[in-house]
């Protein structure tokens, strides 16, 4: 059975990985779990010197060290824990897709030290969105992604010990041919890589390959080898070919035989750059143009995300109790409490050996700061503005939503206000927290018509989902007396209208937006708290409410 290009391909990389590692810096693979992958780590474990696995929540006291306060003020002295990275190795990460952008950059300057650190990268991702830090990846000499006829092979075939080791002595002794540097960097402007790392990387990949294959200096067969194993994943074009030339046109004449040769060997000028640009071009992935658009946009939308409600952490928000726990990078200690818990013992735990030490403190008194960072609240005010008391409902909504605007900032609460009538929903006010645009906008409102309950709860339903995209927690005000009359098809039928009301409002408690429901009729109705109960809302039965008496009930109810 024919070997695959590809794994020959990988056996290639491994082999000029494991003889340059330092040089090289690393690998990516990207592969979800399959046979190949599968060999591609059994492979790893006969890389020569020390392999470490690691995950993309490493600490930097896991990676780098650091002091261990427990122990320091165990012993009454400095204790310094060491990191995984003052010993040179290999490092393999799995589901380096979820790299995060701070430990990129400190693993990027850990290559850059040349301290003889190599990385290993093995992306398991889905889609093109999901992938390594770029920055990360460029370090990165190869990246291999195997094609289907690959996924089948279940073993790689690396070079014996003794043959790696002959191999990375010869290393510095290859000769490197003079214009071999020249064409690697026009190569790679035919492609459209900008990074100067590539032509270094596949210069240096063509020095373990000739090095492996005991050869004295660089020949053009080898440069080409290493350029297709370094260009296709950096490339962002697809070089296009030369036009044939006229036949009237004289040929230019061959150079002189005796130029194809130099003292140093072979030179690189001398391979046609068609052929080569031929080669690396039928190696790029068929699918990179999509490849490179998705990945750009995945990078602009990296800068904002929304975290919900509540984040627990330790650097800023609301004071919470102050709790025991271990000191890290991630976790502050709170002296105040730590002494506040050490105090006690002070006495007894005087010997004559600790005499000199003012206070002595144990690993288990320390005590960790502990924050709560509540994110923005949006208040969406759903309004029943059908039938004749629309007016007076308006009303009371806008004198509420005034109210509640004019707390806003103490309380960092958005709002907005959505009003259904008729057959359908509208989006009064979208969410702000100015007081002015609130009374412009709130100045006249319509009313009349039908009650689409359903349609009202649909169009807060996709406004809350909107807010939380953006990081705020959505908050459901629904004022309305329960009595829908329009389903979401449009065609009059109360009975189609509760039952799709119903059916929304429960879609909306699935989604875990809290709420209260304001009954606004003159006398409270079952379907009303029917209502209340799918949303699982607050049901606040207020017949004669006015703005004032509605802001604070809403108020007390949401807080409580």
């Amino acid at each position: 059975m024919t070997r695959p290009p590809a794994a020959t391909r990988i056996e290639r990389a491994l082999a000029a990985l494991a003889i340059d590692p330092a040089g090289l810096k690393g690998m990516v693979l990207r592969s979800r779990i399959s046979p190949v992958r599968l060999a591609f780590e059994t492979a790893l474990q006969h890389m020569p010197g020390t392999s470490r696995r690691i995950h993309p929540q490493i600490s930097d006291t896991q990676l780098f060290g650091g002091l261990n306060i427990s122990a320091s003020l165990a012993e009454g002295r400095p204790v310094r824990d060491p990191g995984l990275s003052e010993t040179p190795g290999l490092f393999a990460m799995a589901m380096a897709e979820r790299t995060g952008a701070e430990l990129a950059a400190r693993l990027s300057q850990l290559l850059d030290r040349d301290a003889g650190h190599a990385l290993i990268l093995l992306d398991e991702g889905a889609g093109p969105e999901e992938a390594p830090p770029a920055g990360l990846q460029d370090r990165l000499a190869f990246h291999v992604e195997p094609e289907d006829e690959t996924l089948r092979v279940t073993a790689l075939r690396l070079p014996a010990r003794a043959d790696l080791d002959a191999a990375r002595k010869r290393l510095g002794k290859i000769s490197v041919p003079p214009d071999a540097l020249g064409l690697l960097v026009g190569l790679a402007a035919r492609f459209g890589i900008d990074s100067l790392r590539a032509p270094l990387l596949a210069m240096r990949a063509a020095r373990a390959l000739a090095a492996l294959d005991r050869e004295t200096a660089v020949s053009e067969a080898t440069l080409l080898e290493a350029a297709e194993l370094v260009y296709p994943s950096r490339a962002t074009l697809v070089p296009e070919t030369e036009s044939p030339r006229d036949e009237a046109q004289p040929e230019t004449p061959p150079p002189p035989e005796d130029s194809t040769e130099n003292a140093d060997g072979p030179s690189g000028g001398d391979l046609p750059d068609e052929i080569v640009v031929q080669a690396i071009a039928a190696l790029l992935p068929t699918d990179i143009l999509d490849r490179l658009k998705i990945a750009r946009a995945t990078q602009a939308r990296a800068a904002s995300s929304g975290a919900g409600a509540k984040r627990r952490g330790n650097r800023r928000g609301r004071p919470l109790p102050s709790r025991p726990g271990r000191p890290s990078q991630e976790a502050r200690i709170d002296p105040v409490a730590t002494l506040r818990s050490a105090a006690p013992w002070q006495r007894l735990r005087r010997t004559p050996q600790n005499a000199h030490r003012p206070v002595i403190i144990y690993p288990s008194d320390i005590r960790l700061r502990r924050y709560e960072d509540r994110s923005d609240r949006l208040l969406i005010f759903t309004v029943d503005a059908s039938g004749s008391a629309a007016v007076a409902r308006l009303a009371e909504a806008k004198g509420a939503v005034e109210l509640m605007l004019a707390r806003a900032y103490a309380r960092r609460d958005h709002v907005a206000l959505l009003a259904f009538r008729g057959d359908g929903a509208e989006l009064l006010l979208p969410p702000t927290r100015s007081l002015v645009q609130a009374k412009r906008q709130l100045s006249s409102l319509p009313g009349g018509g039908g009650t689409p309950l359903a349609a009202g709860l649909v169009a807060a339903s996709e406004l809350a989902q909107h807010a939380r995209g953006r990081g705020m927690s959505p908050t459901l005000v629904l004022l309305t007396d329960g009595r829908a009359n329009v389903p979401l098809k449009g065609e009059a039928s109360r009975t189609a209208a509760v039952n799709d009301a119903e059916t929304v409002a429960a879609g909306l408690a699935r989604q875990g937006v809290p709420g209260v429901l304001v009954d606004t009729s003159n006398r409270p109705a079952e379907t009303a708290r029917n209502i209340a109960a799918r949303l699982g809302a607050t049901y606040l039965p207020l017949p004669r409410a006015d703005a004032q008496k509605i802001s604070a009930s809403v108020s007390t109810a949401l807080e409580g």
